[in-house]
């Protein structure tokens, strides 16, 4: 047996392989737990600090807290025969709800031995309850990077067993996304795998995991406040009406994306012309001892690169400068009260970082600006298919952002249901009075009110991967041939080398440019080599080097899954990437 913390904080005690894999033995628990995609979890092992907070009070209080733990005991370990045939299988045949008779909905009947019963399943599908402020202080809240970085210390090994990595009977381990690229979230299969990883983000947001401006505490603050009230009403409702479509419909469609060809943008790309964006912008280079100042210039943005010219009657001739993005580093720098939308680029140089600060005059230009900055970073062109989603997604953020004042805000009655301290890190929730902290978020509520509860968090999972920080995990490392520690920086394309004292990164490397790397496990140091002759190594001081190593082959392992792929993993290929061997 096993017990697992899921990221909404709820514990479900199963039996598990412990001598399967970890990569393995995960797999069989998101079967159990109808979640797809297994690939992108993993468990992990809390660190001492974790768990440490809450002993304290627990000293003080004569009752124990008895953990409410959902208890799945029956469930079957054996990924034999009777699961294989139909592994996720997008048309399984329904099967029937004794009692009216009707189909049971999709999202339970993908695994026909799942031991969730409908109520169990909609524990894990629906979002808890907000915890009281009181709860949320004594949680574990790391301070500075150094603190994030031990957090990701007890990745389990996913080539080894449990057994061999000394995990006892009944001990309690987190299930956790571990690795943020998250493959085709659906809402009508992945109920559990949205509610899990809109609490994972939840939590990271409140516990200061990752930062974020006060402007968007509120917003998630407003999510968060508009899912717990969906999710009160529609605990007595059915919640797989949501997205009804009918089995066959889903399979048809899907066909026609086989029929397609997952690849398509690529080979449209080659025929039509690669679109450009041409504007007046102002531009500022931080330099010591020179306040901002903003001069304007014309910009042309085309392929990946960026070019500036004094004036638009220049441009035929050599622009001011020319600036390559790919690879870059794109920060928002936008309050959108202020009116200020900025973006800031960090991009690679030889010897660190070449900072440039971009600002637009208005949502529109910032919308297109900004998609075009973030997708020639990753390599791709405005002609790339998901360039006008991108700008959209964009839009709709700023417009979350965009309060509206002159809007009544709701009747008072409205706000004392509500403890918005429950809905900001503890920190947010300092600054301000309870009155004032409420009426903000229920302004901010204004502009989500009207959606639904998947779309509600499935917007609340976008809005976290907008962050810059976003999808960064971080690791204390010393890089070879340096006198101090430096934090390295983990994401789904590229390295970050950031500066433990300031948390300024200081250099980008992206997997894109990775020839190889490995392992030398007699000193523990990883050894990277990148084009252009740039190699690096480093050895892992706040984690075991296969970890940060396992991350790296993870996430290009990840890279290589495709629509057309059914949804049977290559586990082989998985452990080649991540084992560290030759």
């Amino acid at each position: 047996m096993l017990r697992l913390r899921l990221p909404n904080v709820k514990t479900v005690r199963l039996r598990v392989s412990f001598s399967a894999v970890v990569f393995k033995a995960v797999s069989d628990i998101c079967k159990i737990l109808n979640i797809r995609r297994s690939e992108e979890l993993s468990l992990l092992k809390p660190s001492g600090d974790y768990f440490k907070k809450k002993k304290k009070k627990d000293k003080s209080n004569k009752e124990p807290i008895i953990e409410d733990i959902l208890n799945l005991e029956g469930s079957p370990t054996t990924s034999g025969p009777p699961v294989s045939p139909g592994l996720y299988s997008k048309t399984m045949t329904p099967t029937y709800d004794p009692i009216n008779g009707t189909p049971a909905s999709s999202t339970m009947t993908w695994f026909s031995d799942s031991p969730l019963t409908e109520q169990n399943c909609s524990i894990l599908a629906f979002s808890q309850p907000p915890q009281s402020p009181e709860a949320l202080a004594d949680m574990y809240q790391p301070r500075s990077l150094v603190d994030k970085a031990k957090l990701n210390a007890g990745w389990l090994d996913s080539s080894r067993s449990l057994m061999e990595q000394g995990i006892q009977d009944d001990e309690q381990l987190l299930l956790r996304f571990k690795y943020y690229t998250f493959f085709d979230l659906n809402p009508k299969y992945d109920a559990v795998r949205i509610n899990q990883l809109y609490e994972q983000a939840r939590w990271a947001i409140l516990l200061e995991e990752i930062d974020c401006t006060e402007e968007e505490m509120l917003i998630f603050a407003a999510l968060q406040y508009h899912i717990s009230k969906l999710s009160l009403s529609a605990e007595t409702q059915d919640f797989t009406n949501e997205s009804e479509v009918d089995e066959v419909e889903a399979a048809l469609s899907n066909l026609e994306v086989t029929l397609e060809g997952g690849k398509a943008d690529n080979a449209l790309e080659d025929i039509t012309d690669i679109p450009k964006l041409a504007d007046n912008l102002k531009l500022f280079r931080p330099k010591k001892l020179i306040l901002k100042a903003f001069k304007q210039y014309w910009f042309i943005f085309k392929d990946t690169s960026i070019a500036y010219f004094k004036n638009k009657e220049l441009e035929q001739g050599e622009p001011v400068e020319k600036l390559n993005l790919r690879g870059c580093e794109v920060v928002p720098d936008v309050n959108v009260a202020g009116r200020k939308f900025g973006i800031k680029l960090l991009i690679p140089v030889a010897d660190g970082m070449n900072e440039v600060y971009l600002r637009c005059d208005h949502e529109n230009q910032y919308a297109q600006w900004m998609a075009a900055c973030i997708l020639a970073s990753k390599g791709k062109t405005m002609a790339d298919s998901s360039y006008q989603p991108e700008v959209l997604n964009i839009l709709s953020f700023l417009r979350m952002k965009n309060r509206n004042s002159a809007s009544q805000v709701a009747s008072s009655l409205e706000t004392m249901d509500m403890n918005p301290e429950c809905f900001v890190s503890p920190r947010c929730a300092k600054k301000h009075k309870s009155k004032q902290l409420a009426a903000r978020i229920l302004e901010a509520h204004q502009n989500v009110a009207q959606m639904p509860l998947v779309e509600a968090k499935l917007r609340f999972i976008q809005a976290w991967q907008s962050l810059p920080e976003f999808g960064l995990t971080y690791y204390l490392v010393r890089f070879k041939g340096s006198k101090k520690d430096d934090i390295l920086g983990v994401s789904y394309n590229r390295l970050i080398r950031i500066d433990a004292a300031t948390g300024i990164p200081i250099t980008t490397w992206r997997f894109t440019n990775m020839k190889q790397w490995n392992v030398n496990w007699e000193i523990r140091q990883v050894a990277i080599e990148f084009d252009q002759n740039v190699s690096i190594a480093f050895t892992c001081l706040s984690a075991d080097c296969k970890i940060v190593h396992e991350y790296i082959g993870g996430y290009i392992f990840l890279s290589t899954r495709s629509k057309d792929q059914n949804e049977t993993l290559d586990e082989d290929l998985f452990h080649k990437l991540t084992g560290g061997q030759e």
